[in-house]
């Protein structure tokens, strides 16, 4: 992999731990796309997938303190609880940082499968008001974006990672909460599928650094640029 900015270097693989790490407190979205903009190939992101962008998915929830996810990308994509390996581990060690994050589920309808692998590790589960949950499980009663971030930092979870699906990430982006975008894309064009925004949500957005991987990946972090209050 290469850095092209905001530096032009070589970059082995520890190097992205340190590229990717940025304090608290904020939310960035992680996602791979087609040049066209598609966000999965049958029903999951997989099919978009590289060793560069899987490089950049372990780094993005190694330097996370939890990883938010809609109920539904939840169940498509078979989520389990976040695992790291060794490097990681040792990483986020010397850092004081929780070894084992929750995975955020926000979701209308409050359901999960008793036998869903994201039920072997932490869990915190975002809904509505009035709905009804699983028992055991922890909940923050709200899947307004801002007000699901703000109680999410209350927590100590100061460095969050929205992982879709697309409706979260455009909620999030109307909502103003997302301060990062870091968006692979992959060298191809799908044509039918599920596009990074299902509606209108527009942000302004600055390059904080692009990285080249063969053959033609592109791993870029936008930073959203935030309207004068």
């Amino acid at each position: 992999m290469r850095l092209l900015h905001p530096a032009v270097r070589d970059l082995a693989p520890g190097d992205l731990l340190d590229l990717y790490d940025l304090p608290g407190p904020h939310l960035r979205a992680g996602f791979v796309a087609s040049v066209d903009g598609v966000v999965a190939v049958d029903g999951r992101s997989a099919g978009l997938g590289s060793p560069a962008d899987k490089a950049v998915f372990r780094t993005l929830r190694a330097v996370s303190d939890a990883v938010v996810v809609g109920a539904g990308t939840a169940r498509d994509e078979d989520y389990g609880p976040v695992r790291y390996d060794e490097a990681a581990r040792t990483w986020r060690a010397a850092r004081g940082r929780n070894q084992q994050p929750p995975v955020v589920i926000v979701s209308r309808r409050g359901r999960l499968a008793p036998d869903a692998k994201v039920l072997q590790g932490p869990v915190i589960l975002a809904v509505p008001e009035g709905v009804e949950t699983p028992v055991g499980i922890d909940v923050i009663r709200t899947t307004d974006p801002l007000l699901l971030k703000r109680s999410l930092h209350q927590r100590g979870l100061t460095r969050l990672l929205c992982e879709g699906g697309p409706s979260l990430l455009t909620a999030m982006l109307r909502a103003g909460a997302v301060d990062e975008l870091c968006l692979t894309t992959a060298p191809t064009t799908v044509g039918d599928g599920p596009r990074l925004l299902t509606d209108a949500a527009g942000a302004d957005l600055v390059l904080a650094s692009l990285v080249l991987d063969d053959p033609g990946v592109l791993l870029a972090r936008w930073s959203v640029v935030r309207s004068p209050a």
